[in-house]
């Protein structure tokens, strides 16, 4: 845990008591500020509770003491309305920030060294983060992985002037932290996303781009050029610091350009291909070779030489539950993209195989799997699941032969089956569900955690991932 002591003796207010919300509350306590917390939830307050952290409700407090809110990511700062908890501390004059604003306040009182990787996007930032954090570890330095995700910034290890912090920032997280001041710092891509809460593309194209508002002198910006809203953004960045281009479609005048497999590195005029993305399982595909080129350009603005790098990019094991290899049954391989969860996000996954045998199905969203027909000639059978499966049926009807299984372990049985039959050199059982988990599941990661288990059981399989507790 980071002790917050920028507001020692002082009164905060919280709002939203999730993973980040707690972890917010324990630190600035740790740090001697009085915390007052709420929650919509009653679960959620009495957790807080317990832990002896003061719950009230803020709609009934003297706000003339506060200073500052303390805002969950998840809860609306502007759009579609300020959130009511907002509205009071405004009327009162007090500043709304976000757990991860306390975390640069108090880097900044401490006058650490420590040095911040801030990564961001629409897509691709969660893979981004985990790659970077790996190539750094594995480089040897002493790093740090949190933010938006898995871990909680505030729950990352106390700040030391050894460590790297690679932070994963959502747009809500941005906008929380007026004073991000990173050492190195990108924006992957940006595509219409979350505009129920920044009414525009405009509106969060400028939240996004944020990200690099503190970079020093010798900080680093990299950023994704392959989509019109960062190319605005990078025909506009300008700053003391040194500013790399990331490309999957084209070469780039300085910074990192992906042709096929193959990452090409342009510095003062001069392009080398600098590492072959080819074999290695977890950074497949044209979307996985944007991830692997923005590390690349992160970790060279850290002073990393290209096998530093490598070895890295050759070790990934890739973040769990997103195109995960679970394992090998002759010539069956069996990947886990249960976070998968929209058509978008599914899309990469079967751009990424040929020969696939597709679990998919959930709790569908908007749109269904039409926009996904491009992909259709690569898919042998579809194994359709949950609430979805009639729908999708329909739209595979004439286009993939398909199978109605209903539930997971029946696709998996199935899926196994025929893919081992399929006399393809590799056959690829894949689930990928493009759709939302809560008609069977918890979340993603317990459909994912169920299909590795169910590998697992398989009669001769060679695990490649670990197997569901």
């Amino acid at each position: 845990m980071i002790p917050i002591h920028v507001f020692s003796d002082k009164t905060v207010a919280l709002f939203g008591l999730g993973l980040s919300g707690i972890a917010a509350a324990r630190a600035l306590r740790a740090g001697y500020a009085e915390v007052v917390a709420w929650d919509d939830s009653e679960v959620s307050r009495k957790a807080a509770a317990a832990e002896g952290i003061e719950v009230a409700d803020l709609r009934e407090f003297d706000w003339k003491d506060v200073s500052a809110l303390v805002l969950s990511p998840g809860v609306p700062l502007t759009h579609p309305a300020p959130h009511w908890t907002v509205e009071l501390a405004r009327a009162a004059g007090v500043e709304v920030i976000g757990d991860t604003e306390l975390f640069f306040r108090e880097r900044e009182r401490l006058n650490s060294r420590a040095q911040v990787v801030a990564i961001t996007g629409t897509n691709g930032k969660s893979t981004t983060a985990a790659l970077m954090a790996h190539i750094l570890a594995n480089a040897g330095f002493n790093t740090a992985l949190g933010g938006n995700i898995g871990t909680a910034i505030l729950e990352l290890p106390t700040l030391t002037d050894d460590t790297v912090y690679v932070i994963e920032f959502s747009s809500y997280q941005i906008d929380l932290t007026p004073t991000l001041k990173a050492d190195a710092a990108a924006l992957l891509n940006i595509s219409p996303d979350h505009l129920d809460r920044h009414g525009t593309l405009e509106n969060y194209a400028a939240v996004k781009s944020r990200i690099f508002s503190g970079l020093p002198a010798s900080g680093r910006a990299v950023i994704g050029i392959d989509d019109e809203p960062c190319r605005i953004i990078a025909k506009t960045l300008s700053g003391p610091f040194d500013v790399a281009q990331v490309s999957v479609k084209e070469p780039v005048d300085d910074g990192v350009a992906a042709s096929g497999s193959t990452l090409r590195e342009r510095r003062e005029g001069r392009e080398t291909a600098v590492v072959d993305l080819a074999g290695i399982g977890s950074l497949r595909g044209e979307h996985n070779a944007q991830n692997a080129a923005i590390a690349f350009a992160l970790a060279r603005g850290l002073g990393l030489d290209v096998p530093q790098i490598t070895q890295g990019l050759r070790s990934f094991p890739g973040l769990e539950h997103r195109m995960e290899e679970v394992g090998r049954l002759g010539n069956v391989l069996f990947i886990n993209d249960s976070k998968g969860t929209n058509a978008d996000a599914a899309a990469h996954a079967l751009a990424s195989f040929e020969d696939i045998h597709w679990i998919a199905g959930g709790l569908a969203k908007d749109g269904g799997i039409a926009r996904l027909s491009a992909y259709f000639p690569r898919i042998a059978h579809a194994y359709l699941i949950g609430e979805a499966a009639e729908d999708f049926a329909t739209t595979l009807d004439g286009q993939v032969d398909y199978t109605l299984c209903g539930t997971l372990d029946n696709a998996v049985r199935e899926a196994s089956a025929g893919a081992g039959a399929s006399g393809a050199a590799e056959a690829v059982v894949l689930l990928s569900p493009a759709c939302a988990s809560f008609d069977q599941f918890r979340s993603f990661a317990v459909r994912g955690n169920a299909f590795k288990r169910l590998v697992s059981e398989l009669e001769g399989i060679v695990m490649t991932a670990s197997e569901a507790a």
